[in-house]
């Protein structure tokens, strides 16, 4: 799976040096105006449906994932998208010029475990957050997020019960000056739950 492979890859990077994985970046690259966004929390909401939709930041909307130890139902609310710099995202990566025309954006998802058993290490549910830019998938930009405020990295999770939340980050390349940015989460066999934060500054 892909956090196996990401935990490799981090544990074999200098903290300095990061791997650049661009998995799907699209290839229509826009270029406006880059502005960070700190979306205000809210107070989370299970009104949204299971089956998928859209949400507002903080308010969470629930689904199923499959890890190792069974399936869990989760709580996944989208808390604050934070949109680098050119500068910041050049040290960042172990190649500056792979990033040409691209910055980092980094996803604050809070996940809640709601049933289904416990989670023994090393979840996998955060690799199902996503970033979009104006309507492309950014590229995963691997091992950039864990040290950030407030993320935890999902190696040092172990024995999550029902009821307990981590917050964990995931960090995106995305074409500078997007004027949206979305977080999308999908569940098992259920459409995406998407945060929409308005980048135009």
């Amino acid at each position: 799976m892909l956090h196996k492979k990401t935990a490799l890859l981090r544990a074999a990077a200098p903290v300095a040096v990061l791997a650049l994985a661009l998995t799907a970046c699209g290839g229509n690259k826009k270029s406006t105006t880059t502005t960070e966004n700190d979306a205000p929390k809210t107070e989370k909401s299970s009104s949204a449906p299971a089956g998928g939709g859209e949400l507002k930041s903080g308010q969470g909307g629930t689904g199923k994932f499959k890890e190792e130890d069974g399936t869990i139902t989760y709580e996944v609310a989208a808390q604050k998208v934070k949109v680098s710099t050119e500068a910041e995202t050049k040290k960042l990566v172990s190649d500056p010029k792979r990033a040409k025309g691209l910055v980092a954006a980094t996803a604050w998802v809070k996940y809640t475990n709601k049933g289904g058993g416990v989670v023994k290490e090393s979840p996998d549910v955060a690799d199902e957050s996503e970033i979009y830019a104006d309507g492309q998938r950014g590229g995963l930009l691997i091992g950039a997020a864990e040290d950030g405020p407030g993320c935890e990295d999902t190696i040092d999770i172990e024995n999550w019960k029902t009821g307990q939340s981590h917050t964990i980050c995931q960090t995106y390349m995305i074409p500078k000056g997007a004027k949206s940015v979305e977080v999308h989460w999908t569940g098992e066999g259920s459409s995406p739950l998407i945060w929409k934060f308005d980048n135009a500054g």
